[in-house]
């Protein structure tokens, strides 16, 4: 923040502008522009913000702060026994979406259908996946997708020889997904 004067007078000297035709721009007087400038007033979010407006920069650049890197979330994989879990958004105790990568012939042995608080919705990104919900016995092909409360007993497996991925999207609290389909 120390250099901000210097490079407020920099970037308006570099536009061609006097501090009278700035201080039209942004509604600022002339004495402060003229203080900020020399350093001998601190510099506010207040007065920063018409003055990047003014000179068609970021803040960030006004007031010199670092490069942030690269802007992408690189979520790690979670891995529950052989199923991976790639999380897409970051959103704890809300709606969250992920990607599961289930591999061929999972889980081996017969599991106990699970019941949770939620909703959830699954689409079958490629493979096929066998959904067990309540009585029913599904087999959900590349493409299809179900929803349901979690609160029913369920499960979610792979008996297929080849793996399969699932884009998953749960709400804890039974929000419902609606997803609008062609009619046939």
């Amino acid at each position: 923040m120390e250099n901000v004067g210097e490079r407020l007078r920099a970037l308006r000297r570099q536009r061609g502008a006097t501090l009278a035709e700035l201080s039209e721009a942004t509604g600022i007087s002339i004495s402060t522009l003229s203080r900020l400038e020399a350093g001998r007033r601190k510099p506010t979010l207040e007065l920063l913000l018409p003055l990047a407006r003014a000179h068609q920069v970021p803040l960030d650049e006004l007031v010199g702060a670092p490069e942030t890197g690269d802007p992408r979330v690189h979520a790690r994989p979670i891995r529950r026994g052989d199923v991976t879990w790639l999380p897409l958004s970051r959103r704890p105790g809300g709606l969250q979406a992920f990607k599961q990568i289930i591999p061929a012939r999972y889980p081996s042995w017969d599991y106990e259908l699970q019941t949770h608080e939620g909703y959830e919705w699954l689409y079958v990104l490629s493979g096929r996946v066998r959904l067990q919900l309540g009585e029913h016995d599904l087999t959900l092909l590349e493409g299809e997708v179900a929803e349901f409360d979690t609160r029913t007993p369920h499960a979610i497996s792979n008996p297929y020889d080849q793996p399969a991925e699932v884009l998953s999207l749960f709400g804890p609290q039974g929000e419902r997904m609606h997803v609008r389909a062609r009619p046939k």
